[in-house]
């Protein structure tokens, strides 16, 4: 899964966790014994959701954040290589804006 894809999945989920508390929200003044225990089991749910996707995003801040050392490190270790790939995607974008 690629990193847009994890967060496009991610800003889903909570647009989702949203819509439901909106929902728990408006079923507030509702009496009924199976609308507490549906609220109750959905406001636990929500929880859960809102918990696994602050650990999806810190874990996905970290792998960023790994990634972006290793190129740097890479650039610092290889400079000439480092040079010489950003002119041949310079090269290659150019040539591709070109030809529009």
């Amino acid at each position: 899964m690629t990193d847009a894809s994890t967060r496009q999945l991610i800003d889903d989920l909570r647009a989702v966790v949203a819509d439901a508390e909106a929902l728990m929200a408006s079923t507030a003044g509702e009496a009924s014994e199976r609308v507490h225990e549906a609220r109750d089991r959905a406001s636990e749910s929500v929880g859960k959701a809102r918990a696994r996707l602050a650990d999806i995003d810190s874990d996905l801040g970290a792998r960023a954040e790994a990634v972006a050392d290793e190129a740097l490190r890479f650039v610092r270790d290889n400079p000439w290589q480092a040079l010489g790939v950003a002119a041949v995607a310079g090269l290659v974008v150019g040539l591709m804006i070109g030809r529009r």
